[in-house]
């Protein structure tokens, strides 16, 4: 057998394995999406609601901004305020929520300010600044590109009546108005991101956060040393979840309840920027769960078996072999699209999804051979080992 042979063999041999485990990922898809709906099903304990401090940390404007802070204000729950921080007084994204608290007295709604933040993770030192200053013992925090509706705390703090309970996190479903590529991003949180969380929490139960909707109680927080631990990390929502689950000891629930999250980039530079930089966070935050998500993917291994078969003459299997994965990410974007996360245009543009399988294989990629740095709210960072985070001076 020739070298030529050999080499031939062996890319048909990656290609089968890339088929068989993206297919057998997909059946895991599956199984957990029934799981999430069996309990979802159930509901929540509409008779446990506490009173609760929303936390916002803002940093300039943002499209659709004052339609997203008016969510928070329209909840259906009795005795909850927000808290609002950013940097300096005059960011635009404070003049929006004061615009916003003006519209809907009947909320108490505070305005603070924390200065430059002297953690890496800015966002944390926010987080840390409101903290301190609520009135309440349990925490909502959420990102202001998200929206929800009246029943959203109802529902996100419900799971805290287990007192066993130190942390209730929400899937969310990717939402924009802009053109391609912004829908594919909006995709890939829809579709991508909810296939992982689903599958994690089926196999192994939660043991990480999402920064979209995180709920915690004031006293797991002090457990873990507060916000300041997790402020040198990039990925600040995945470390408040797993040392949650391994610092408090106590229990990470993913919650039925499903938030928007706005896309924002709208032109491909700062799409493809953004999702790349949470690719490579990744790399950094969970090495060994990163090297095993290649598997997961099945476009990649499609396009590979049918350059094999038609390099070695047998074009019409590996376009049998392309077109299956093709479908295979078609019917996943259908299931979870449709059964989890009920988002219509991801649904209506389905047969997108294959293509942005393929991306999140580039991203995969490019997070070990690019850069280290990546940006964030317009300010760059270098990613060090285990996910932590220097700021670079420009």
């Amino acid at each position: 057998m020739t070298y030529g042979h050999i080499v031939s063999h062996a890319l048909f041999a990656l290609a089968v394995l890339g088929i068989v485990s993206s297919t057998v990922y997909s059946l895991l898809v599956g199984v957990a999406v029934l799981r999430f709906r069996r309990r979802a099903s159930k509901g929540p304990l509409a008779s446990f609601r506490p009173p609760v401090t929303v936390l916002k940390a803002l940093h300039g404007d943002e499209p659709d901004l004052e339609q997203n802070l008016s969510s928070f204000f329209v909840q259906d729950y009795p005795d909850y305020e927000i808290l609002f921080c950013a940097r300096h007084g005059n960011d635009l994204g404070l003049q929006a929520a004061r615009r916003v608290a003006a519209r809907f007295p009947q909320v108490n709604a505070r305005i603070l300010t924390c200065g430059e933040p002297p953690w890496p993770n800015a966002r944390t030192f926010s987080f840390e600044i409101m903290r301190r200053e609520a009135a309440h013992q349990i925490l909502v925090s959420s990102d202001s590109d998200v929206r929800v509706g009246p029943d959203y705390l109802a529902s996100v703090v419900a799971p805290l009546a287990d007192p066993n309970v130190g942390m209730v996190t929400c899937l969310y479903r990717g939402v924009t108005r802009h053109g391609l590529w912004a829908q594919l991003e909006a995709m890939g949180m829809s579709v991508e991101m909810t296939s992982g969380v689903l599958v994690a929490d089926t196999v192994e139960g939660m043991k990480f956060a999402l920064g979209p909707s995180m709920v915690m109680r004031q006293s797991t927080i002090e457990k873990i040393g507060g916000f300041e631990p997790v402020a040198g990390y990039y990925a600040d929502d995945f470390v408040l979840g797993n040392w949650t689950a391994t610092k408090a000891k106590e229990t990470v629930v993913l919650s039925s309840y499903i938030v928007e999250h706005h896309v924002l980039n709208a032109d491909f530079r700062k799409s493809i920027a953004h999702q790349q930089g949470w690719a490579t966070s990744t790399r950094f935050s969970r090495p060994a769960g990163h090297v095993g998500e290649v598997l997961t993917y099945a476009v990649p291994f499609g396009l590979l078996a049918l350059a094999v078969l038609a390099a070695s003459g047998h074009l019409v299997l590996g376009l049998a072999l392309l077109a299956f994965t093709l479908l295979d990410r078609v019917l996943l974007c259908l299931l979870v699209a449709g059964a989890v996360v009920n988002d219509t245009p991801a649904l209506r543009k389905a047969w997108l999804y294959p293509l942005r399988d393929f991306m999140g294989f580039c991203f995969w990629v490019r997070s070990y051979f690019g850069s280290r740095r990546t940006r964030y709210r317009g300010e760059l960072y270098e990613l060090l080992s285990e996910g932590r985070l220097r700021k670079v001076a420009e």
